[in-house]
């Protein structure tokens, strides 16, 4: 019965140990008596107890890698702390077993190296802008050593570049220099636009005074000139319906009443307005200049 109890457990135990259940994105190498046998899929798969044992298990999937910070001396010799984080994939499982001891290890020592020499061929005030190029040379240096480790290099990112505090402190400097220059020349340019706003400003009110002038005498001389017209229009038409009145019975009569009232009317206001008076010689003949005036007014009648 003991017997027979311990041949089971041994059967369970060897049917166990042939029975490999492999996970996705998972590879399993297998040795045969220590030789390299297989690279177990996905899925159930089979192996000879005692002969076959499981040498490594590979994750497939991508891995992210912490590249530990590292001192780098640039081009102008300025050392600075450098860190990032690589990406990477087994793609080989076979060869990420036997063709390095530990392809992490190597990765990340590769990469600190790299990036140590990368480093070394910029500036420091080039560095920050220049990340991706590192980024760039880092991956196609690393990628080209790690095709023999079975291990494809995705891609690496730069997280921090920390120069020393001293050379902070002058980047800090340098940066409020540039932005009191660029402020200074902002305000040179904004004093230099108000100064031309104000003289376009000062030449357009003189040009605009002056066309106004134009105008206003343009409107007076033609005020004038309308005014002389129509008091000679009107001058024109009453001595035109002077001389028609002469025409008519007793118009001239009437004109020459007219006459003799205009003239006392105007010897009466030299008599008001001044104390020296000066008339005529025959004043008390005032028929007689009502005589010459009518004369003149019989041949413009005429």
């Amino acid at each position: 019965m003991i017997t027979t109890l311990i041949l089971v457990v041994l059967i369970i135990f060897v049917i166990m140990s042939m029975v490999k259940v492999v996970p996705q994105q998972t590879a399993y190498v297998v040795e045969r008596l220590g030789k390299f046998h297989a690279v177990l899929a996905p899925g159930i798969n089979f192996i000879i107890p005692f002969f076959d044992r499981l040498a490594y298990k590979h994750n497939l999937k991508e891995q992210a890698i912490d590249i530990p910070e590292q001192i780098c001396i640039t081009k102008d010799n300025v050392q600075v702390q450098v860190d990032g984080v690589l990406f990477l994939q087994v793609i080989d499982p076979k060869t990420a077993s036997y063709g390095v001891a530990n392809y992490i290890f190597a990765v990340t020592q590769l990469a600190q190296t790299t990036m140590r020499s990368e480093v070394g061929k910029i500036d420091l005030d080039k560095a920050f802008e220049e990340r991706t190029n590192i980024n760039r040379s880092v991956v196609n240096s690393i990628d080209e050593a790690a095709i023999g480790w079975g291990v494809k290099i995705l891609r690496y990112e730069v997280k921090n570049i920390t120069p020393p505090q001293s050379v902070l402190h002058a980047m800090e400097k340098q940066m409020q220099a540039e932005r009191e220059k660029r402020a200074r020349i902002l305000q040179s340019e904004g004093e230099k636009q108000a100064a031309i706003n104000v003289a376009e400003g000062q030449k357009q009110k003189v040009v605009l005074e002056s066309e106004a002038i134009q105008m206003r005498q343009v409107n007076e001389a033609n005020g004038q000139a309308e005014a002389i017209r129509a008091v000679a229009d009107a001058t024109a038409e009453a001595l035109t319906k002077v001389a028609q009145a002469t025409q008519m019975k007793g118009g001239y009569e009437a004109v020459q009443l007219r006459v003799a009232e205009q003239m006392v009317e105007q010897f009466g206001h030299l008599a008001k307005t001044n104390n020296t008076m000066i008339v005529p010689a025959n004043l008390s003949d005032i028929s007689s200049l009502v005589a010459s005036a009518m004369s003149v007014v019989k041949q413009q009648s005429k």
